[in-house]
């Protein structure tokens, strides 16, 4: 049974780290995901308005509007998002998460990435950026901006959705960018 278990599992992280492609296919889905990443912004700002200050004085932002993510013992998680380079919008990224260890069910959530300076958005932009299992975010709330740190040139904000997952597992979030007009 266990192993039945893990198949199924691991069938669906393979699903959901290799079935999307980073950038949308369509117009109206770059344009769909463009709003959505914008209202993502505004939500945060809504809840906290020091995001504003803490936001505009990035180099860059990374917006995910919504990350899936679901296990039972193997998981996996992805997302879409919109990459802006101070204020412009540069591109696209997606996020994919493996996972392995105790964890059962499923949730969404928003994520930002604010990249303090040039060096730690290139990082990113040239595909070599990842987190580690022990990688700290920080979810959103009034006044978390005030205390919001960067830790090598990035803070990670998150805000639940929606679901309920319970997990003790060890795992790493791996992101692609592409510019726009590729």
């Amino acid at each position: 049974m266990l192993r039945k278990i893990s198949w199924i599992a691991s069938m669906i992280a393979v699903v959901l780290l290799t079935g999307c492609q980073t950038t949308p296919k369509t117009e109206e889905g770059k344009e769909a995901l463009a709003n959505l990443a914008q209202a993502t912004l505004g939500q945060f700002k809504a809840v906290d308005p020091g995001m504003e200050q803490f936001l505009s004085k990035a180099h860059g932002v990374a917006v995910f509007p919504e990350i899936g993510k679901g296990g039972l013992i193997i998981g996996g998680a992805y997302g879409r998002g919109v990459v802006y380079e101070q204020g412009k919008m540069i591109g696209y990224a997606d996020m994919q998460q493996a996972s392995i260890g105790l964890q059962a069910g499923g949730q969404s959530y928003a994520q930002v990435i604010a990249f303090e300076n040039q060096a730690s958005l290139d990082r990113f932009k040239s595909n070599q950026f990842e987190f580690s299992a022990n990688a700290s975010a920080v979810i959103i709330q009034s006044g978390v901006a005030a205390a919001a740190k960067y830790v090598d040139g990035v803070a990670i904000l998150v805000k639940p959705l929606g679901g309920a997952m319970a997990e003790a597992s060890v795992g790493g979030q791996r992101f692609t960018f592409v510019a726009s007009g590729q």
